[in-house]
């Protein structure tokens, strides 16, 4: 079925790419102050909290909806030494084992086809005075058919008129995006992105995606099945779940995320 559809076309991530690749972002309320007002606050709070309780927490199986993932987006100035430069998709900028600090560990050495050294990309996922500005940024998957859960945004664009803005472009291009999350390994997941440029994820802090380089749209799959040794997981255990994108030149930017991974979720401290 869907694992069948899918096709690996090449490893890592992505950017909003070199210009020539075309490809793919409720509240309630009802105060009882009054004997008039008390049936309809409470008909409506009870109504409005059930529709957003289903919508937010289970899935149609009673499973936990992934619901928001809340990460941070760090913008960049383009004449940072990694934004802006060289083009091309490759693997092996950053180590297989996630670092302690929960960072990815530069392993470049003085530099990559795409990258300048461990000082320049340390500032990726790190807040750097003078050097990138960040903020919160909220996903919502949502789901599609056979039980996958679907972000997708073809003009990933989410931080235009804010932060550095634009300087000059029609969009702001360069910015990186840190996610964590965790989930249950039930057995059978997928987790699969598309887009450009540069994309890393690590299932229990191993290396499960590497999709990296300024590119155009490109699409890499972890099958958790085929690499639970790899990664060190077995079925009913929980595991974190670390995702790392960078968008470093014009003129796209596409970003999709398709999982049968049903019940992510913040990470506990």
């Amino acid at each position: 079925m869907w694992k069948n559809a899918l096709t690996v076309i090449v490893l890592f991530f992505f950017a909003g790419a070199c210009g020539n690749d075309a490809a793919p972002n409720a509240s309630d309320s009802g105060t009882a102050d009054a004997d008039t007002d008390t049936d309809t606050d409470a008909d409506t709070d009870a109504d409005t909290d059930s529709d957003t309780d289903a919508d937010t927490d289970t899935d149609s199986d009673g499973g936990v909806n992934p619901g928001e993932l809340i990460g941070t987006i760090r913008d960049f100035h383009d004449t940072h030494p990694d934004f802006e430069a060289e083009l091309g998709a490759e693997t092996g900028i950053v180590e297989d084992q996630l670092g302690s600090d929960g960072k990815p560990v530069y392993a470049g050495g003085a530099g990559t086809v795409t990258t300048h050294g461990q000082a320049a990309f340390d500032q990726w996922y790190n807040d750097t005075a003078g050097v990138n500005m960040s903020t919160q940024w909220t996903i919502q998957l949502v789901e599609g058919t056979d039980g996958v859960w679907v972000f997708d945004d073809q003009e990933f664009f989410p931080i235009d008129g804010m932060l550095f803005g634009e300087e000059g472009n029609p969009h702001n291009y360069h910015f990186t995006y840190e996610l964590h999350t965790q989930f249950t390994y039930n057995g059978g997941e997928l987790f699969r992105f598309t887009g450009d440029d540069d994309l890393w994820v690590f299932i229990n802090n191993r290396l499960a995606i590497d999709l990296g380089g300024v590119h155009g749209q490109l699409t890499e799959e972890a099958d958790l099945d085929a690499q639970a040794v790899d990664l060190g997981i077995t079925t009913g255990n929980v595991y974190p779940l670390d995702f790392f994108f960078a968008e470093r030149h014009l003129v796209e930017s596409h970003f999709r995320i398709d999982t049968t991974i049903s019940d992510l979720a913040p990470p506990i401290d």
